[in-house]
């Protein structure tokens, strides 16, 4: 009778807490190459060192990376519902654009899918940090400036966390830059953590 009674304590103390821990929260990042470590190995990219920070400074966050290269906001908006449907993140980095800029699709296009995911986000109960991006000024200066202006708008409307340029510390250093002109490569990501990380910081909690 004792033996049993021990088990069935020791069942309540240690088997039932476990089952009932709060799950460890996340952070999904949803981006395009810049954020897929295009061109270097995945443990070099700024998500991988994001991973690695949080865990050195104690913050109990699981960092989920769901970003493609070539994605653009529409391919972005189609598979969003899925991924917080799988993920539950407690944060979405939102980091797309670049591509529809790059190929000189509509921009009013591109707000309106940026829109809605910030949209899809909030309405899963996920906070979101918008990181903005500049294309090449060949494109024209109407277009570029419309196409940067975008991230800034929707920072206003919707009182977003904002990183107005992912790339600011690294797209005019060529020792920054991967031989195709465009991605970061592998010395130029820990500045786009650095570049991310106090605005992520300030939606943060410690567990």
């Amino acid at each position: 009778m004792l033996r049993r009674l021990y088990f069935a304590l020791l069942f309540f103390a240690l088997i039932l807490p476990a089952a009932y821990a709060a799950p460890t929260p996340s952070i999904l990042v949803f981006g395009d190459s810049i954020s897929a470590a295009y061109g270097m190995r995945v443990e070099e990219g700024w998500v991988s060192l994001l991973q690695k920070k949080l865990s050195a400074q104690g913050y109990g966050y699981h960092v989920v990376n769901a970003s493609v290269s070539g994605e653009t906001t529409d391919g972005g908006r189609a598979r969003l519902a899925r991924a917080l449907e799988v993920h539950h993140p407690a944060i979405v980095i939102l980091e797309l654009g670049g591509n529809d800029g790059l190929r000189g699709l509509p921009l009013d296009e591109a707000k309106s899918n940026l829109e809605a995911m910030i949209g899809m986000s909030a309405k899963g109960g996920a906070g979101v940090l918008l990181l903005g991006m500049r294309i090449p000024p060949n494109y024209g200066a109407a277009y570029t400036e419309k196409f940067h202006a975008i991230y800034g708008e929707l920072a206003r409307k919707y009182r977003l966390p904002f990183v107005p340029f992912l790339l600011d510390k690294v797209a005019l250093n060529p020792d920054m830059i991967q031989a195709d002109g465009l991605h970061p490569n592998a010395q130029a990501q820990p500045r786009l953590l650095d570049a991310i990380w106090p605005t992520l910081q300030s939606l943060l909690t410690r567990s």
